[in-house]
């Protein structure tokens, strides 16, 4: 179809589905599969749910990036007492965190006052400082805030792989109500063929009754047939019904729930062109299943997370070993004032005797690992039978619905012999409904293994963990 075409379609739907005045829906009107999809996909509300799944993800990210920012800080003390300033300290501090435990420094001090500390003595304009410090052991490697950024990547790397197994889900479970739908429908239209046949030969039979041709017992029979494809139909009538109601459970329109009208029905969509679509995706291969199902690019971007925590315990066992060195100076604007005959130093060394909380965080660490690795496999492989097992269900439906076929043409060839050997006064009443009946019987048969077919696809593409189904 041409573009313009779909939007006409979708307008045409949209006023259906509202009951609108401006548009009355008609016998014809109808929403083929990927115009549904495409409703639920635009504003089904959990779609909306999943890209705010992905928003935290992008929070957290955000949050774990900020541990990197550069800081100002100002620490300002005074003490005063009877007139008299004991100190007055100022100490102002520009930061630059980066990676691997590494943090430049700028630092200006101004103190002064009757009891100042000695070791805070500095000169009359202030003192200048330009530094780095950083550790040597424990958290150079790594450390909280590059465990905790990378912790975020992977986060946010889960969090879309949710969104896609969320939204795969939706568009299965909107599918599988689509084809409900259309099975429900494709039986009334059964009945509905059938009614109509008995009703005709009802008032073929109480003509040649009327005639003398036909025994008045046969019309008593041909009224009960009528009546039970009465009953069929008006059975066949409230599955359809509750069977439109349960697909439009899925469909939205800005936040405002939508009902198909009974006017508006469905189309069947092409086997031919799911399974181009499947092929054409690329991924049928199991092979390429780990690349590409949500569920296991998930478990994934938790292996990876959980390997960084306990890399992180691994490094705790180190000691701590800081080291930290800054230049003096009272001239910010000269750097060759800046040089290494004015200094401060520090060093400072901690070292756990027992190491027992670290070893215990280590060891737990090791077991979630552990547990998540044993979930990845158990999952693949679980993914792995039930796409094989999918894939010899969607070759036997095609040999049942083949096999179907055939009987449903061989049961209409016996029933039309039976309605001309009838007509010949050679068969009876009984033995056409008897042989309609067990037409009417493969007929709903052939539908139902219709949509079997549909659905094994859809089952398929869910497994796969394929976003979209009617996408190639």
């Amino acid at each position: 179809r041409g573009l313009g075409d779909v939007y006409k379609r979708q307008v045409l739907v949209i006023l259906a589905f509202m009951g609108c005045g401006f548009a009355q829906p008609t016998l014809n009107e109808s929403i083929s599969f990927e115009e549904y999809l495409a409703f639920v996909k635009k504003y089904h509300p959990l779609f909306k749910q999943a890209n705010l799944t992905l928003s935290v993800g992008e929070a957290n990210l955000l949050k774990a990036r900020g541990a990197f920012d550069p800081k100002i800080e100002v620490d300002y003390t005074r003490k005063k007492f009877k007139g008299t300033t004991y100190y007055d300290k100022l100490n102002t501090a520009f930061k630059i965190p980066t990676w691997y435990g590494i943090e430049f420094k700028g630092n200006f001090e101004d103190n002064s006052g009757e009891f100042l500390d000695p070791s805070f003595t500095v000169p009359e304009d202030g003192l200048y400082s330009a530094g780095i410090s950083f550790s040597l052991a424990q958290g150079f490697l790594i450390n909280e805030r590059m465990a905790s950024l990378k912790k975020a990547k992977y986060f946010l790397s889960q969090s879309k792989a949710d969104r896609d197994l969320l939204v795969n889900n939706v568009l299965y479970n909107a599918s599988l109500a689509y084809f409900e739908w259309i099975e429900a429908w494709q039986e009334e239209r059964i009945y509905e063929s059938f009614l109509e046949n008995s009703t005709t030969r009802l008032q073929a039979i109480t003509r040649s009754v009327e005639e003398g041709d036909k025994a008045e017992i046969d019309i008593t029979e041909a009224k009960i047939t009528v009546q039970n494809r009465t009953l069929e139909l008006e059975a066949a009538r409230l599955k359809r019904r509750k069977a439109k109601l349960k697909a439009s459970n899925f469909l939205w329109l800005e936040n405002v729930p939508l009902t198909i009208e009974d006017a508006v029905t469905p189309e069947i969509p092409s086997l031919e062109i799911l399974k181009e679509n499947l092929i054409l995706s690329g991924i049928t291969n199991t092979n390429l299943l780990e690349e590409n199902h949500p569920k296991l690019r998930s478990l994934e971007a938790k292996i990876g997370s959980l390997e960084v925590d306990r890399n992180l315990k691994i490094n705790k066992l180190l000691p701590k070993v800081n080291l930290q060195y800054n230049f003096l100076s009272t001239e910010y604007d000269n750097l060759d004032s800046f040089n290494t005959a004015n200094y401060k130093a520090a060093l400072n060394v901690s070292v756990p005797i027992l190491l027992r909380k670290e070893r215990g965080d280590l060891k737990l660490a090791n077991l979630k690992l552990a547990d998540a690795e044993l979930e990845n496999q158990a999952v693949s492989l679980s993914l792995k039978n039930k796409i094989e097992a999918i894939n010899l269900e969607i070759n036997s439906l095609s040999t049942q619905y083949s096999l179907i076929k055939d009987i449903v043409v061989n049961y209409s060839v016996l029933v039309s012999a039976e309605e001309r050997k009838f007509g010949l006064g050679e068969s009876s009443l009984f033995l056409i409904n008897s042989r309609e009946q067990k037409l009417i019987s493969a007929k709903l048969k052939e539908n139902t293994l219709s949509v079997k077919q549909l659905t094994a696809l859809a089952k398929l593409y869910n497994t796969l963990g394929i976003k979209d189904i009617t996408e190639n």
